[in-house]
């Protein structure tokens, strides 16, 4: 059996945040802190160089039991044979994805509106809501939703949610009352001087009894 995704702590990579560390060195640094997944997201690297980024961070997450999700990209999720894949609303269909990848693949999708609920098929696991904040790591992404729209989503989706959009320290601790299962972050780890430290932060603030 497949276990059940922890979203709690969900990093989305940004090869440019990332700079002169490196997304895999980033990324190995994260998990130290409390991630729990990583999704690999370059809409700017071709192919080869994205299935390269993706095995130096299979080489990190390797023992961790930290899942690697690709996005958009099916074709690269494949080639890897990552833990899953998540997608837009215009991205290939759920149902594809999950042919290609598996039964015991996790399949993500991107919701922004409460109305696009009626139409997430059976093939999708989880639902990455958002934006909830305005954010600058995404030029093309739909309005900030706001506590208030996500909190609507997280309660009338049938599947878990994972928050995402402009969420820092701050703001993690306005979500964790929202009721989704956890947060995506990008700049709050990607974009700091130490993502260990900053991983751990955002632990502290959305599971106050963990000592960290």
């Amino acid at each position: 059996m497949r276990p059940p995704l922890d979203l709690s702590l969900y990093l989305v990579t940004d090869t440019r945040l990332c700079g002169d560390r490196g997304v895999a060195a980033t990324v190995a640094a994260a998990v130290k802190g409390g991630v729990t997944a990583v999704q690999l997201r370059d809409p700017d690297a071709d192919d080869r160089t994205l299935c390269a980024l993706g095995r130096s961070i299979q080489a990190e997450l390797a023992d961790t039991g930290v899942p690697l999700i690709v996005n958009d990209r099916l074709d690269v999720a494949v080639w890897l044979g990552a833990d899953g894949i998540h997608l837009g609303q215009r991205d290939v269909s759920p149902t594809t994805a999950r042919h290609q990848l598996g039964p015991y693949a996790y399949v993500g999708l991107s919701v922004s509106r409460p109305e696009q609920l009626a139409h997430v098929p059976d093939a999708v696991d989880h639902l990455g809501v958002g934006p909830v904040f305005p954010q600058a790591t995404k030029p093309d992404a739909d309005a900030p939703l706001g506590l208030g729209g996500l909190a609507r989503i997280v309660r009338e989706s049938p599947l878990p949610c994972v928050a995402i959009g402009g969420i820092g320290v701050s703001e993690a601790a306005a979500v964790r009352g929202s009721g989704a299962a956890g947060i995506a972050v990008v700049s709050a780890v990607c974009g700091q001087p130490d993502p260990e430290t900053a991983a751990r932060s955002l632990v502290r603030t959305l599971r106050p009894e963990v000592s960290a």
